[in-house]
């Protein structure tokens, strides 16, 4: 395992992290990140993005080649974000039943804005990974890359039929997508982890670094 001295050396990108909007940031040996089979079959069965998107799974590295890459970088920064959407329990059952026409018309109004508020978090989520990976670059980390939480939502609608992505320099894979276990990670990097959510909620993303 890494030693402390040499993750200090990457505490730059800890710094910007927190400048850029991250609520807390770790730097972490990547033997932290854990990588489980079980979160990709939960997108299989729970997740309704399954297989429209190509950040996600069928299309997205499966969780035995993701440890073979992990395996070839020493250090990752782990980052915690807290939506700037509200959410209460009152919403929580409609979140997706937008459609729904027994939905209250008011609900629907909260649960719509709440998605909105939703998308743009994740896209200054995703400006901020992409931003760090350029810093680390810029200091000879050119190989730093990084993922996000949930499923992409640059397009209204992937192009998987063609199975080619039109964003290529802004897509990122999704975390879970590849088998990581965000909940376990945020302990093991000693990051709370909120859950059921209160207020607003909390999304993850890492940066693999080397």
């Amino acid at each position: 395992m890494i030693k402390d001295n040499a993750l200090n050396s990457f505490d730059f990108l800890r710094k910007q992290a927190l400048k850029l909007g991250a609520a807390d940031a770790k730097v972490i040996p990547v033997e932290k990140i854990v990588i489980e089979n079980r979160v990709v079959l939960k997108c299989q069965l729970g997740c309704e993005k399954y297989g429209k998107t190509l950040a996600c799974p069928p299309y997205a590295p499966t969780p035995e080649k993701f440890r073979k890459i992990v395996s070839e970088y020493h250090v990752a920064l782990f980052m915690k974000f807290e939506a700037q959407a509200q959410i209460n329990p009152e919403l929580i059952k409609y979140l997706s039943k937008t459609e729904d026409p027994n939905t209250p018309k008011d609900i629907k109004f909260k649960v719509e804005k709440f998605w909105t508020d939703w998308k743009n978090d994740e896209q200054r989520t995703r400006d901020t990974v992409v931003q760090l990976e350029k810093l680390a670059a810029g200091k000879g980390y050119l190989l730093a890359v990084g993922l996000v939480s949930g499923s992409c939502t640059l397009c209204e609608k992937c192009n998987v039929e063609r199975g080619v992505c039109i964003h290529p320099m802004m897509k990122r894979f999704s975390e879970e997508g590849v088998g990581v276990n965000v909940k376990a990670t945020a302990k093991k990097a000693g990051l709370k982890f909120t859950l059921p959510f209160k207020n607003n909620p909390e999304t993850f993303a890492l940066l693999l670094i080397d």
